[in-house]
């Protein structure tokens, strides 16, 4: 048996309403609709059945024995539509008492531990797994439904702003991480193109700093000699601070390592900012998890506003 495309489940959930208080202004206020709207539902509902439901008797509505049996189904079908859809966001992770966050390695120094405080104040039930890794591998895995939220630099991302919500947090200064002992002729800036017999570690593909490192090179005009690339920032810095060679890194690194790396801010031509957002599907923006998470982080990302207009960024 074929059902009429203009069935919906807004027709029926009205018509439900209508059958339990027998009036029509009753109805469109319980559901905050007008009483002409009420009306046209319930016709049109008539209409789509293709049976009579309902006579006129004098102003009022009075349901017919069709109207009766109707409700009994329309009852059923909503009540298992509303349990299926229940169940499917609980399958996709939507409401549960766990969730799952993907962050770059360098945001877990402040701001991922910020967060998740934030987030155990508002939801203390809320147990929180975090996957660490490059802007390619948290995109993947966001888009695969393996994560619910990632944290990454959105500038060296391709999102797509028509499925993703995006959070704005931060932005960042790529900063030049030299060791040492390593003698700078610099004054208050890098030029890049002084370093071209340098030998330079660097994050693998797919991480943010690495899509600036070659942009940055890119305009110094030369191929800078990568010595080594690694898998997460806190080990590029080792190096570095080992004497194995300079780097490129995000100004955040520079309260944990300013005592053992020398970190100078790049010329004004090789200069780069990060934008470190929170990013997560749109059709989840409802998730009361991720509600808790959108609101930390609007509260951080305002702190660290007011941070930066009353500290001065040091010059270029």
């Amino acid at each position: 048996m074929k059902i009429d495309a203009d069935i919906s489940f807004r027709k029926l959930e009205i018509f439900i309403a209508f059958m339990a208080s027998g009036n029509i202004a009753r109805t469109a206020e319980q559901l905050d609709l007008s009483n002409v709207s009420v009306h046209r539902a319930l016709h049109t509902l008539e209409e789509n059945v293709r049976c009579p439901l309902f006579i006129h008797q004098g102003r009022s509505l009075k349901p017919l024995a069709a109207a009766h049996t109707l409700l009994e189904y329309a009852q059923g079908a909503v009540d298992i539509m509303e349990k299926g859809i229940i169940d499917a966001r609980q399958k996709a992770g939507l409401g549960q008492k766990r969730m799952r966050i993907g962050t770059l390695y360098s945001l877990t120094l402040e701001t991922v531990p910020r967060l998740i405080m934030g987030m155990k104040l508002r939801r203390p039930d809320l147990e929180l797994d975090l996957t660490m890794g490059s802007n390619q591998l948290l995109l993947e895995k966001l888009q695969l439904g393996e994560l619910d939220a990632i944290l990454l630099s959105v500038n060296d991302s391709q999102i797509d702003t028509r499925r993703h919500e995006v959070l704005p947090l931060f932005e960042d200064n790529i900063y030049l991480a030299a060791p040492a002992e390593a003698r700078l002729n610099e004054g208050g800036s890098a030029d890049l193109r002084n370093y071209r017999q340098e030998k330079f570690v660097s994050l693998a593909e797919g991480f943010a700093t690495f899509h600036g490192f070659q942009e940055a090179f890119g305009v110094a005009g030369f191929d800078a000699n990568i010595v080594m690339r690694v898998n997460d920032i806190f080990s590029m810095l080792s190096l570095v601070q080992a004497g194995v060679g300079f780097a490129l890194v995000p100004g955040r690194m520079r309260r944990v390592y300013e005592n053992s790396v020398q970190l100078l801010p790049l010329a004004e031509p090789y200069q780069m900012r990060q934008l470190i957002a929170i990013v997560f599907d749109r059709n989840r923006e409802h998730d009361p998890n991720l509600l808790a998470l959108v609101a930390e982080g609007r509260m951080y990302a305002r702190e660290v506003l007011a941070n930066a207009e009353r500290v001065p960024e040091p010059p270029a």
